[in-house]
């Protein structure tokens, strides 16, 4: 029951959507797409769902090729970003309705529906319309219609993008327990918060201006993210990346002053490169460090992060806690040179630290 890409290819008015997509998805997993916007998300889950053609490529799922299966021939499910249900109906039924179009019988209408209705936590909310009921549960409802479908493939495009904050977390934490049932599903997820593609993701797909730029399972992209690309879009916020070059042994980072390399950096040959370091790898020191100026500081509930421009390079430094700076000020950098990843001069990752932490 693979779902097998090869070379998947479209553009649209001239502009590259996807470019030679290459997959191979395996059923009982689940897979987080993650990028930045515009980066092709969508269009890869339109492609599999069967609602965008494509220019160039083949899509195969048990031997079946899967292009020429109209989309309402197709054994997919999809979830959007807006959820979508039918107003006049309550929620059971709303959960029944493509079990009734598919011609089951009336038990077995009634035991999917109950039963995906409870993955959810809407048991208590059968009878209601979609209209008496919160954002988060009109989402849950559109999730328990597709659960209830059993389909091969369940495709989800980033379906929390338009809740807030709090009810984010809270159904993050719920799906990853939800899709754990699904058994011999594909199941594809989309979005753009690396804390949604590491905790949900058995396998995580980085793409980048509609190509695949990485996978992996979430500890092997995190650990060693294979282009400077990569790891600012697996980062919150991104990896800062330091124009440098190394001679002798020794590194200069963009104007500043040269300094040993770190060990693990050691056996890196002479020339230009790129280091990079992650903003919970900078601290702020009353003492000694890079003098840096803040030029904007984010306080986002128990941490702060200041950013700041040192010697012509926009660094960002993630500090735990509520901490006293301004627009403005003049302060001192030190950085953990053990934490230093090391990216040739076109962006692909040459060394990364050989241990990693609090991911």
């Amino acid at each position: 029951m693979t779902l097998t890409a090869r070379g998947l290819t479209l553009s649209v008015e001239g502009v590259d959507h996807l470019r030679d997509i290459t997959l191979d998805l395996r059923p009982g997993r689940i897979y987080t797409v993650i990028g930045r916007t515009l980066a092709g998300k969508s269009s890869l889950l339109r492609v599999l769902a069967g609602l965008q053609r494509v220019d160039a490529g083949t899509l195969t799922q048990d031997g079946t090729d899967l292009l020429q299966v109209p989309v309402w021939r197709r054994d997919t499910a999809m979830v959007y970003q807006q959820f979508i249900n039918y107003p006049h109906l309550n929620v059971f039924d709303n959960v029944a309705f493509p079990l009734r179009r598919a011609k089951l019988s009336g038990e077995q209408v009634r035991l999917r529906a109950t039963e995906s209705l409870a993955k959810v936590g809407l048991s208590d909310f059968h009878a209601r319309k979609p209209s008496q009921l919160s954002g988060g549960q009109q989402q849950r409802v559109a999730l328990a219609r597709a659960l209830a479908r059993r389909c091969k493939t369940l495709l989800l495009d980033e379906p929390l993008v338009n809740l807030d904050y709090k009810l984010r977390e809270q159904l993050r934490e719920e799906f990853r327990e939800l899709f754990s049932g699904v058994g011999d599903s594909v199941v594809v997820y989309t979005t753009t918060e690396t804390t949604e593609a590491m905790m949900l993701g058995d396998e995580v797909i980085v793409m980048h201006e509609g190509r695949i730029v990485q996978t992996g399972t979430p500890a092997e992209v995190f650990d060693a993210p294979a282009t400077t690309t990569v790891a600012q879009i697996i980062n919150e916020p991104p990896m800062n990346i330091i124009p440098g070059t190394v001679t002798g042994g020794r590194m200069r980072l963009n104007d500043l002053g040269a300094v040993d390399l770190p060990a693990h950096l050691a056996g890196l040959p002479d020339g230009p490169c790129q280091f990079g370091l992650r903003a919970t790898d900078l601290s702020l020191s009353s003492s000694e460090g890079l003098r840096g100026d803040v030029t904007f500081v984010e306080i986002s509930g128990s941490e702060t992060f200041v950013h700041v421009v040192i010697a012509d390079i926009p660094m960002v430094v993630q500090l735990e806690g509520i901490h006293d700076v301004s627009l403005g000020d003049a302060v001192l950098v030190t950085i953990r040179s053990d934490r230093l990843f090391a990216f040739s001069a076109q962006g692909d990752l040459l060394v990364a630290p050989s241990e990693q932490g609090g991911r």
